[in-house]
């Protein structure tokens, strides 16, 4: 198996320079890079030895963790189906050191090799930087700031009662105490009150916090 994943990795060499993207190959026997092309290592700033010295640590030092709890899974999957011709695409950011910005990149993952028992040992992962200012680049981080939202208020939102989440609704779209009760036939009395329970709930500071709540959770 040692020569196969060799060959694999000679092969890379031979061709990567004419390639517009940096290559990883991956060993998903135990999650290690095993080869990376010159134009990865200079992206990350390290040797490939270097590299293979960090071991598991290379996954925490270089990605956004945030990240990986949505591209994990879709690597999984491609690796259970073990299809031959299945590519997985995703965004992901990256960065040299932990005082940097992140940047982010658009990467495709294959599998490269199979055992005897044709199962995957090894990935192929192509990845390409994306411009701070190009529109996915914005759109990818949109959805993570969104994502990251979801998870840190889910318990708090979860505290709302089904009438709350409909007052919240209505707060968000800009509505009064007094035109929420006319159009949930309820009394003012009512309306404020459950104004004022939500406000506590969520901690909302201003008409901004009522519309991210109302738009995060599908409401609006």
């Amino acid at each position: 198996m040692q020569e196969a994943i060799q060959k694999k990795i000679d092969h890379i060499k031979s061709i990567e320079k004419s390639l517009p993207a940096m290559i990883i190959v991956h060993d998903i026997r135990d999650s290690t890079v095993v080869y990376m092309s010159e134009m990865a290592l200079r992206g990350l700033g390290v040797t490939l030895q270097e590299l293979l010295d960090l071991g598991l640590e290379y996954h925490q030092r270089f990605f956004n963790p945030e990240d990986a709890k949505d591209y994990v899974p879709k690597i999984l999957g491609l690796l259970e189906r073990n299809n031959d011709d299945e590519i997985v695409s995703f965004f992901q950011q990256v960065r040299q050191m932990p005082n940097m910005e992140w940047a982010w990149f658009l990467s495709s993952i294959k599998i490269l090799l199979r055992d005897e028992h044709n199962q995957p040992v090894l990935t192929l992962t192509t990845s390409i930087p994306l411009d701070a200012q190009h529109h996915i680049a914005a759109k990818s981080q949109r959805i993570l700031d969104e994502n990251n939202f979801l998870r840190r208020n889910l318990h708090i939102f979860s505290k709302l009662s089904i009438r709350e989440k409909e007052v919240l609704k209505l707060l968000a779209l800009g509505h009064s105490s007094a035109e929420i009760s006319e159009l949930l036939f309820i009394s003012d009395l009512t309306a404020t009150t459950h104004r004022r329970n939500i406000k506590e709930k969520l901690k909302a500071k201003s008409q901004y916090d009522y519309i991210r709540f109302a738009h995060a959770f599908d409401l609006i």
